[in-house]
């Protein structure tokens, strides 16, 4: 029997509204482990290329991971998989929350989501059991009213529910997945995807927990954990949250401001995570079984700002994008963008850098007050940023455009496309790659697009030696050089990253720097609930052959090297603050790429080798890409 997984995945036609479970054997669970590597294997097997993003040939998945459940901290989280509609690539992004642990105790590892219903529908996984239901009545609703409308129907209030929202139904590019009403998968429009297929959402409930091969040995890493945790480097994050940044990084030049034309923002004490707190905070949440506790609740009783803590409250990145891109220093007004977002279903960061890039737009003149509906679409206007997320969401005036996300609204109004600060389309997170040149490298390589959590940070080389030794990194270098060393810091970040991710990892529990628990813990944490004797070595070849995945669905697209664009205006020196002169340069980023390819083995185009894919045990990968 399997410790720590039950062996079932869940396949689900939504157009002929049948089901079938399949059970993979363990050494298919040990050679992909679960989460991101497994949704990239069955995106591949179930996707032929060239398909529509948003037609039924995509595949959807769900999945957890062979630790989901444990009794510990960090590991219920699900990572979605799918080809994006926003990038047309591949994309794959990660929640956490009690979902997770509440699909693996209704008995499945995953779920796999092909087609499209005639009609709007929920599935209803629970206890083992699989139903589709009628889902009409609850299209156009707000996320949390949709939560407990399933709730009622159900007649269970512990229910946990997936869904995407009303802004993912009407169109919008960057819709979300979101669970417990403010839980997300953000990026990449997968909520999009869900929506396109007729399916509003995902319901689950169960008690059948796997066993665990150690179970005191997990128990004692939950112990360690919540020993360790105010000495450790989340304890900023069990009473702020990732908001705790905030300050610092526009104290260091790392803010993006007024769309990434600064990287200090002169209002940054009012958006800060201390202020949040002592101003709007109502606390902190948790996800199952986690100690850590990083999830703001926020509250604003009346007025214009007003926000439910139901909705939660803004994390960092959300901050910045709603605030310091936009020159918007009202945490109020940041954290009612927050909501609207969690109530539509939209990605915070595409929505506010859209935003941010439609103001740089509107300053510049490349958009006037007859093309924003008369918004005063200025830096710094919170009335006029909030109102453009709710547009957004309804998809309405410019809110069309807008919706589209900053690359595409630029190519449809042929103006500010020299403004658009993405890669693959997708905007890019708010850690600044003129001071993380390492993480810069891996917004322009990754095959997802920018994405801030698929490495470790630049500034962590220096600063956690002991566990960078476990990686073999012993020759640390600042955050703004990018030279040889800086590059293989970055390829072997990623691939541990990119385990944890497999593994359905929180990236603030388990990690190779700051986090909670650090590689040999993660280790450790594998062995004790599956009962397999692991090592290190052994998880950084899943990280690697999820990467290879990943970027093989884009060879298979025709995707390339050609994708991998550093945004122009990083190559503009910034104005203020600590970066102040501050740009990249063309020649280091070329050299950086080129030698990131030879280090992970990829041809000059960027495209993974048959050497390589053999040497992952995915020869069944080369031979359907031609290789």
């Amino acid at each position: 029997m399997p410790y720590g997984y039950h062996g079932r995945i869940l396949h689900v036609s939504l157009t002929d509204q049948t089901w079938t479970v399949e059970e993979p054997d363990s050494r298919f669970y040990r050679k992909y482990l679960g989460g991101s590597a497994m949704g990239a294997y069955y995106l591949l097997k179930n996707t032929p290329a060239h398909a529509d993003p948003l037609g039924p040939e995509n595949t959807l998945s769900l999945m957890l991971s062979v630790i989901t459940g444990a009794p510990f901290s960090g590991q219920s989280r699900v990572a979605a998989t799918a080809k994006s509609p926003y990038s047309g690539l591949v994309a794959e992004s990660t929640a956490g929350g009690f979902w997770p642990a509440q699909l693996k105790f209704a008995g499945f590892d995953g779920i796999v989501l092909r087609g499209r219903a005639q009609s709007p529908v929920y599935l209803w996984v629970h206890d083992g059991e699989v139903e589709l239901r009628d889902a009409t009545h609850l299209s156009g609703q707000f996320t949390a009213d949709v939560e407990d409308a399933i709730r009622d129907e159900l007649g269970d209030q512990r229910v946990q529910v997936l869904q995407c929202g009303p802004a993912a139904e009407a169109g919008v590019r960057f819709g979300a997945l979101i669970n417990n009403a403010n839980r997300a998968n953000g990026r990449k429009g997968l909520g999009t995807v869900m929506a396109s297929k007729n399916l509003r959402a995902v319901a689950v409930r169960g008690r059948d927990r796997p066993e665990i091969a150690d179970a005191e040995a997990a128990r004692a890493l939950a112990r360690w954990g919540a020993d360790h945790l105010e000495e450790s480097g989340v304890a900023g994050m069990h009473h702020l949250g990732t908001a705790s940044a905030t300050v610092t990084q526009s104290r260091s030049g790392g803010l993006p401001t007024r769309n990434w034309s600064s990287g200090s923002f002169e209002g940054v004490e009012t958006i800060g995570g201390q202020w949040m707190a002592d101003t709007i905070g109502k606390g902190m949440d948790t996800c199952y079984a986690c100690v850590v506790r990083c999830k703001p609740v926020v509250e604003v009783a009346e007025g214009a700002f007003a926000v439910d803590p139901r909705y939660g409250g803004p994390e960092y990145e959300t901050i910045a994008t709603f605030g310091s891109y936009c020159g918007v220093s009202d945490i109020a007004a940041v954290a009612r963008a927050n909501q609207l977002c969690n109530m539509y279903g939209m990605d915070t960061i595409s929505c506010g850098a859209t935003i941010a890039w439609a103001m740089d737009c509107y300053e510049h003149g490349l958009l006037s007050s007859e093309d924003t509906g008369g918004l005063d679409l200025r830096f710094g206007n919170a009335d006029a940023m909030v109102t453009m997320v709710e547009l957004i969401g309804r998809r309405e005036g410019l809110g069309r455009l807008l919706g589209e996300g900053s690359a595409m609204a630029a190519r449809e109004l042929g103006v500010g496309q020299e403004l658009v600060v993405a890669v693959k389309n997708q905007e890019l997170p708010a850690h600044m790659p003129q001071v993380k040149r390492g993480l810069g490298l891996l917004y322009v390589v990754d095959p997802r697009g920018a994405d801030h959590t698929v490495c470790e940070h630049d500034t962590s080389y220096m600063g956690f030696p002991d566990r960078m030794a476990e990686l073999d990194l012993l020759d640390a270098v600042p955050g703004n050089v990018l030279d040889d060393e800086k590059v293989r810091f970055s390829v072997y970040s990623q691939r541990l990253i990119s385990c944890v991710d497999s593994l359905c990892m929180c990236k603030f529990c388990f990690g190779p720097a700051w986090q909670l628990y650090g590689p040999s813990q993660m280790v450790e944490a594998v062995r004790c609930v599956t009962g397999w004797n692991v090592s290190l070595w052994e998880l950084m070849k899943v990280g690697e052959r999820q990467l290879n995945l990943l970027r093989a669905f884009n060879a298979r697209e025709g995707v390339g090297s050609e994708r991998d664009v550093v945004p122009e205006k990083l190559f503009v020196p910034l104005q203020g603050g600590a970066t102040d002169g501050v740009a990249l340069t063309q020649d280091e980023m070329v050299h950086a790429v080129a030698r990131y390819y030879e280090m992970v083995g990829w041809d000059s185009d960027g495209r993974p080798t048959r050497a390589k894919l053999q040497e992952l045990a995915l020869g069944w990968l080369a031979d359907e890409l031609g290789l």
